[in-house]
């Protein structure tokens, strides 16, 4: 494996990381409401804030903001990379299989399984009737069928079925989003500008309507509307970047947006630093003119700044063979879909025990990390677990070849 491609799988495995520490920091949050949600009421705000405990810390607010900046948008684009040379290999119909399998049918079987045994204790918290059977009635009674982390799984399915359609129409799309993605090789400053700039026209109008945090769904299907359309911005970005190759243009391993990772790592602080300060005094509730535009703005500047600074990062100091990286990479997708479940049961447990929140956070963090790998290194041992939760690694090793021979 190429040394661009370690250092992409490494990252992939650190996105893991980060999203199993936001979703088990959020009970300790300091904003966290004073008292559990009802389960029954609406808006239903415990679909963000599950379990509620008394146990805070300020510090969760900060290191939850920041990775709800960027965190999902460079999941997206981690996301997109491999798509073209996918395609280009496999063609639309194979393609297609394949992601409905690996992504179809884990979204169905995640929200028809895995959700209710996750939100249980939430339910418990606050029920008159703990049982099993008025939760069930309870769960049912819902307009909607809460889909946690699942959401991710069928947006990114829809963003691989227009990729296969503008394959299907247009083979050589690829080529051209790879042309423009390889200009940004010597100029990763006006890839960064077009990022935000085409962030910024999605974002800016849908803020004005929607809040960050406000969901909408149909059915089981969940998104956040403010979020969506950058969310398909980055999974296209990442598109062009993964159809011009991973040993060139801005993921060159030596490249010029190697080279100047400190700069955007300080330009990723300014950019939140922008985004929250403003946000801050609006939640207190500050009205000064133009000053959610400013936040919105810097929301934009961060989200591009700080996929940006981890490409830079990853690209230059984690271009080697890492065996604990290199097993959480193959075992992230099972991660991300299992670790939901122990984090809120961990949580409830960890209720009504004496100790501080980031004693607490520790306990959670680590024993959700820990059981969600080894359940999915054991059902990885299975044939159709490991067709489900198949180790992506083996097919990023296979991308830069194949990237190469799409370009010849």
């Amino acid at each position: 494996m190429s040394k661009s491609s370690l250092a992409l799988s490494n990252l992939r495995g650190f996105a893991i990381l980060m999203v199993v520490a936001f979703h088990s920091f959020i009970a300790y949050l300091g904003s966290q409401p004073a008292a559990p949600l009802p389960f029954d009421l609406p808006p239903y705000g415990w679909r963000a804030n599950p379990i509620v405990d008394s146990a805070r810390w300020f510090g969760f607010d900060l290191f939850c903001a920041f990775q709800y900046v960027y965190l999902m948008h460079l999941m997206f684009l981690l996301s997109g990379l491999f798509v073209w040379p996918s395609l280009s290999r496999k063609g639309s119909r194979r393609f297609l299989y394949d992601r409905v399998v690996r992504l179809g049918v884990p979204f169905a079987v995640g929200l028809y399984l895995l959700m209710p045994l996750s939100f249980y204790p939430v339910y418990r918290v606050t029920a008159v009737d703990p049982s099993w059977s008025a939760f069930w009635a309870h769960w049912l009674a819902l307009p909607f069928w809460p889909s946690g982390p699942m959401w991710f799984l069928w947006l990114l399915l829809l963003f691989n079925v227009l990729a296969a359609a503008l394959f299907w129409l247009a083979p050589r799309a690829g080529e051209f989003l790879g042309r423009l993605s390889g200009r940004a090789g010597d100029h990763p400053g006006r890839f960064f500008i077009a990022l935000v700039a085409v962030s910024a026209l999605a974002y800016l109008p849908l803020s004005a309507i929607f809040a960050p945090w406000e969901w909408v769904q149909f059915g089981p299907f969940a998104f956040q509307p403010s979020f969506a359309p950058q969310y398909a911005i980055y999974f296209f970005a990442g598109l062009g970047l993964g159809a011009f190759g991973f040993e060139r243009g801005l993921l060159a391993a030596d490249g010029v947006l190697v080279r100047q990772w400190g700069h955007w790592l300080a330009g990723t602080a300014a950019a939140f630093l922008l985004w929250i300060v403003p946000t801050a005094l609006i939640v207190n509730g500050t009205t000064l003119p133009g000053l959610q535009i400013v936040a919105d703005l810097g929301f934009v500047l961060c989200a591009a700044s700080a996929c940006l600074a981890l490409l830079a990062v990853f690209l230059r100091f984690a271009g080697s063979h890492r065996p604990m990286f290199a097993s959480l990479a193959d075992n992230a997708y099972g991660i991300y879909f299992v670790h939901y479940a122990f984090v809120l049961w961990l949580q409830y447990i960890l209720l009504a025990t004496p100790l501080f929140a980031v004693a607490k956070a520790a306990i959670v963090f680590t024993g959700a990390l820990s059981l969600s790998w080894a359940s999915t290194w054991a059902v990885c041992r299975i044939p159709i677990g490991a067709r489900l939760m198949g180790r992506r690694r083996r097919e990023l090793a296979r991308v830069p070849s194949a990237a190469v021979r799409h370009q010849r």
